[in-house]
């Protein structure tokens, strides 16, 4: 009876915010960096990575076609009521640690060490498909040079930007030997590392290090470029559209575009990135809902827009899977401006990336503060005040990762790991409704409990529908449940029983 009443030990609301006040993080964003910061993670995603995906399909899902334009919707609808239910708990709780912190305070323990696990899989394997696509941009960039800057530059070697299961997968469609792509190790292990990826994330963990303001300036000058570069492209393709490119609208019926919605669905974690960063805002019951909110409808009219030029102006077989944006603007036949949009794909891929890892190491500083990492982990650099153990150990953790994950499949794991804490964040706000009814809310969420079911019931079925097709990914995903059910019961529950014994004494 004692381990289950451990398992479902529950933190206060008030004990989280008392444990806030006491921070150690620097109180330094306002509203507009909030929302610089969910933009900069959303939109980057959804269009420079996605988009081709959703609208062609994949091995194991069929493409909506150019009903994406549905499927955004429907991914944003999903959303909103999972940002509305972020937006009364964040304003209400203004801590670190997003839906970590807040499953702590209603469903005990246990639910929150798995959670902030299942976090991890949404933040820190999302970075590794970002990395790739940042990989892949910069590719197509260097390109535009080849007349200026030297071929081992321009065209360097593909074992070193990309992952050694992505050259084998190339090299097997294609009846290709991988020995002719990539060294080997004693004729056995393949050699590949993405080495401008593994670059990247170690400017932006450098960078996270120095400060939270500092990374957010940075972000604001990423996201302006990519604002300007999107706008250009849907006023330029705007005249280009032919109409007879969106009929078929919808070629793979329903399936098509329910599966559109749960690929496009990765690009909206970004608002979540707005709530791990509550302990450093300046005014967060005012600030959080605000910039969750602003960033989920600024993004979702974007999305409309970008995918109706591009569907409008790219006949559904021809349209791009890997450079959507640059592809379409190559093939109206202004390849000059195809070049310039790799630029603005570089930029909001780099906002992305520093982003998600933000998101990642304030999750970690609270699982850590709480006694679920170890101590060493939580140690505050004494210049920037940031957590710079943990911002090392997540960045060390995607550049591993980067050299042997499937990066399709690492996308889908992390939607699995959205749609999965977006549930658990819906079932929050039911509980506290119940357990805290005169708690001072900031912000409700209207029509409760209406609003919070239809968040729950929107998300379940896009995750369940999925599992039917994405068959490897949906059997990856309990599988990594059960990494950390494992790791919980053979050091976390441990930890905490020392920490409940240490203030007996």
């Amino acid at each position: 009876m004692g381990i289950i009443q451990n398992l479902l030990k529950r933190k206060s609301p008030d004990e989280l915010i008392a444990v806030s006040k006491k921070t150690e993080l620097k109180k330094a964003l306002n509203v507009f960096d909030l929302m610089i910061i969910g933009i900069g993670a959303v939109v980057g995603t959804g269009i420079f990575t996605i988009i081709g995906s959703a609208i062609r399909g994949g091995l194991e899902g069929a493409g909506a076609g150019s009903a994406v334009v549905i499927s955004m919707i429907l991914a944003a609808i999903a959303c909103v009521f999972s940002a509305l239910c972020y937006s009364e708990i964040a304003a209400m709780m203004p801590v670190a640690g997003s839906a970590y912190t807040y499953t702590y305070a209603t469903m005990g323990e246990f639910m929150a060490w798995m959670v902030g696990w299942i976090l991890m899989l949404e933040y820190a394997i999302g970075n590794i498909t970002v990395a790739s696509a940042w990989t892949g941009y910069l590719v197509q960039f260097l390109k535009g040079f080849k007349h200026i800057l030297p071929d081992f530059i321009v065209n360097f070697p593909i074992w070193l930007r990309n992952d050694y299961r992505s050259i084998l997968t190339m090299c097997s469609q294609n009846n290709l030997n991988p020995h002719d792509y990539m060294p080997y190790l004693f004729d056995k292990i393949p050699m590949a590392i993405n080495l401008p990826a593994i670059f990247i994330v170690l400017v932006l963990t450098l960078l996270l290090i120095k400060g939270v303001k500092e990374s957010t300036r940075f972000a604001t000058i990423m996201v302006g470029v990519n604002m300007f570069m999107i706008t250009s492209f849907i006023i330029v393709g705007a005249f280009y559209i032919k109409p007879e490119n969106w009929t078929p609208f919808a070629p793979n019926g329903f399936e098509g575009v329910f599966m559109g919605a749960f690929l496009i669905f990765f690009a909206y974690i970004g608002f979540d990135a707005i709530s791990t960063c509550a302990e450093e805002t300046k005014n967060p019951q005012r600030d959080l809902p605000i910039g969750i909110l602003g960033t989920l409808i600024f993004c979702t009219i974007l999305y409309v827009l970008v995918a109706l030029v591009l569907t409008g102006i790219v006949p559904l077989n021809n349209i791009s899977t890997s450079a959507p944006i640059a592809a379409a603007m190559k093939y109206i036949g202004k390849d000059w401006f195809a070049g310039i949009i790799s630029v603005g794909a570089l930029c909001a891929l780099t906002s992305v990336l520093l982003i998600y890892q933000l998101g990642t190491t304030r999750i970690l500083y609270a699982m850590s503060r709480d006694r679920f990492l170890p101590k060493s982990f939580r140690v505050i650099h004494r210049k920037f005040r940031t957590p710079y153990a943990l911002t090392w150990l997540a960045g060390i953790v995607v550049i591993i990762c980067s050299l042997f994950m499937d990066l399709n499949i690492s996308a889908e794991l992390c939607n699995y790991g959205t749609f999965t804490s977006f549930i658990i964040i819906c079932i929050a706000v039911l509980i506290l409704r119940k357990t805290e009814p005169n708690r001072t809310r900031p912000f409700k969420v209207p029509l409760c409990p209406l609003f919070p079911i239809l968040g729950i019931l929107t998300c379940s079925a896009l995750m369940f529908y999925s599992m039917k097709s994405l068959k490897t990914s949906s059997t990856y995903f309990p599988a990594w449940l059960l990494i950390g059910l494992a790791i919980y019961m053979f050091y976390g529950y441990r930890q905490k029983r020392l920490e409940d014994q240490g203030k007996k004494q």
